[in-house]
């Protein structure tokens, strides 16, 4: 038996609200431990009043607690079983649906918002290292292209250099946790214009200007290009939007 059920002294100074916050945070401790499992009976009310020398109206406050933040449940005539526990909310970002056309749309814009500062900032901030690490990575995504090789994760390198190159963390943190789904081109496989010689080069210009910006350390036209390659994204995506109604 569990040493919830263990007489322990009353305390008689303390007072009844702080009685109920310690008794379902030791219920509440118990649970997490797995001292109660899924469907374990807890002690009866009595059993709880006794072992905590507390009275009937703290147990019954404590045990409301826990059913408010859906640890237990009340069953009538049967008494307080402990539930699953709740599934774990998603990671932020991890709900895109890259099959449907609208998603990508939806990141594209708040790609633009984020990475465009971002660009702008690495201009100002870069080390020569960083800023070498740019122009291998630049180069890494049009290799790929022109070998008719995948450049999501080029793709995804370049982005995320870029962001390194803020030298604040928190723009590196924002593009790992989205991760490489982010790129467009690893989430829909259309086929429209991906393979043609005018995207390649359209998507090697605008690379090549944002990186070009950055390394001349004009903060406004990284910002301008960087903004400018995303919109122009997602101009792609919403023409092919339109071409496929039901993708949406």
């Amino acid at each position: 038996m569990t040493e919830l059920t263990r007489a322990s002294p009353q305390r008689p100074n303390r007072k009844a609200g702080n009685l109920v916050v310690q008794l379902a945070a030791e219920l509440r401790r118990a649970i997490e431990a797995g001292e109660f499992r899924p469907g374990d009976r807890l002690p009866s009310e009595a059993g709880l009043t006794a072992a905590h020398g507390v009275s009937r109206t703290v147990v019954r406050e404590a045990i409301a607690a826990l059913r408010a933040d859906g640890l237990v449940e009340a069953r009538q005539g049967a008494g307080v079983f402990v539930l699953p526990p709740p599934p774990a909310a998603p990671a932020p970002f991890q709900g895109i649906d890259v099959a449907r056309i609208s998603s990508v749309i939806e990141v594209l814009e708040l790609r633009t918002a984020v990475e465009a500062e971002a660009a702008a900032l690495a201009a100002l901030r870069r080390s020569p290292a960083q800023e070498e690490t740019l122009l291998r990575r630049h180069h890494a995504v049009i290799e790929a292209l022109r070998a008719g090789r995948p450049t999501a994760e080029a793709d995804f390198a370049l982005h995320l250099a870029i962001a390194e190159a803020t030298n604040n963390p928190r723009f590196v943190e924002f593009l790992t946790m989205m991760g490489p789904a982010i790129i467009p081109r690893l989430a829909l496989q259309d086929g429209a214009a991906s393979d043609s010689e005018a995207y390649i080069a359209r998507i090697h210009a605008e690379h090549g200007q944002i990186v070009e910006a950055i390394a001349n350390g004009d903060a406004e036209a990284a910002r301008e290009a960087m903004r400018h390659h995303l919109r122009s994204s997602q101009a792609r995506y919403r023409a092919l939007q339109r071409r496929m109604p039901d993708n949406t």
